[in-house]
């Protein structure tokens, strides 16, 4: 391969520019290794083989420059999103990047759910839910790229909707955008190439343009990085107990008014109004969760924070943003439930309506959605 000495080679993993002068900026590789076909930096290099990380951040005009540089191509884009965390990975302005272009919704972490679960249902919930955001999709398709589930339709689906133009990638971080390109790498081209596959947010740092047997390519862009989402705040050492791997096993409280629930030292759920009812918690199975009444919330957090109730532990908790409060109401005979980005959410029975406090980080998306089980 001949280098353009006009040009840095780029990280064959994670897409950033590559460089041999200072190891604590993104792109580093030795200057032994810059000239490398299929060069990686060292942060991909120990993501890859040690699961290591390390904090390096790229800004975030960045990101958006070159999302709004997709409208002037002719291309398909395909949207991923991860049907856990939907409306806190969900791009809801990204109509206005796309131009005319059609998109491709690929719902990624279907194995988190049972396999008894109504697909043509969940699919309709998934496409109501994109368009109250301001989406216009040509095709919803349902997958699990790490259990290789549903691929063979996501394949079928960039066939139909391609018609011989690249394709552009995007989505929020940790979505399962690089596993999914992976496969599609193998399914389209010979290139013996892989992507920066991590549990860590903001493991692709550049646009990745990746050639195809036919003279186009993918582009896989960076992820969006959305504060709201509580997988962007835990300490990364937390993230193994927050996204959950495998199927969620939902636990169905009864309460009584003046109750409480907290998951963990993340989150807390008062049950403020209403009749006696069942709520159902959907989240990661690391994660603990603790009932008490509400007279006793606050010392039983300002005992227990960071001990019984964690993550995060103690150390971290002083970093951790403070928590807000969100009153929301539940009308009677309706199917509602409690959104916490990137935490999971709590169904409400649906009978009698409920009045319902949720303590959250600052800045967290806390929201009622229509159930995602109706």
């Amino acid at each position: 391969m001949t280098l353009d000495t006009k040009k840095p080679p780029h990280c064959a993993g994670c897409g950033i520019a590559l460089q041999s002068e200072e190891q604590e900026k993104p792109g580093y590789v030795p200057a032994s290794s810059l000239n490398k076909e299929e060069a990686v930096c060292r942060r991909c290099f120990r993501i890859k083989n040690y699961n290591e990380t390390s904090n390096v951040a790229v800004d975030q005009d960045e990101f958006l420059k070159l999302l709004g540089g997709i409208s002037s191509t002719d291309s398909l884009v395909v949207h991923i999103v991860d049907l856990f965390d939907f409306q806190g990975s969900l791009i809801s302005g990204l109509q206005r990047f796309v131009g005319q272009n059609p998109v491709l919704l690929v719902v990624n972490k279907i194995d988190l759910f049972p396999p008894v679960t109504n697909w043509n249902r969940l699919r309709n919930w998934v496409q109501k839910q994109a368009r109250e955001e301001g989406l216009k999709v040509a095709d919803v398709v349902l997958c699990s790229a790490r259990r290789n589930i549903g691929f063979d339709r996501v394949v079928e689906a960039v066939n139909a909707y391609r018609q011989g133009r690249d394709v552009y990638v995007v989505g929020a971080t940790n979505v399962g955008k690089s596993t999914l390109i992976n496969r599609l790498i193998s399914d389209y081209s010979d290139l013996e190439r892989e992507l920066t596959v991590s549990r860590y947010p903001g493991t692709t740092l550049d646009a990745v343009h990746i050639p195809l047997d036919d003279g186009k390519s993918i582009i896989d862009t960076p992820g969006i990085v959305y504060a709201w989402r509580m997988s962007e705040i835990v300490p990364r050492k937390d993230l193994a107990s927050l996204l959950p791997d495998k199927p969620l096993k939902p636990m169905t409280y009864q309460l009584n008014a003046q109750q409480t629930l907290f998951i963990g030292a993340l989150a807390r759920f008062d049950f403020i109004e209403g009749e006696r009812q069942s709520f159902t918690v959907n989240v990661s199975s690391g994660l603990t969760i603790h009932r008490t009444k509400l007279e006793r919330a606050d010392d039983l957090y300002a005992q227990h924070r960071g001990e019984m109730l964690s993550p995060p532990a103690k150390e971290d908790l002083d970093e951790f943003p403070a928590w807000t409060r969100h009153r929301l109401r539940i009308a009677p005979n309706t199917k509602q439930e409690v959104f916490i980005s990137g935490l999971g959410w709590i169904q409400a029975s649906g009978k009698t309506g409920a009045v319902v406090d949720v303590h959250a980080p600052k800045g967290i998306k806390v929201m009622l959605r229509e159930s995602i089980h109706s």
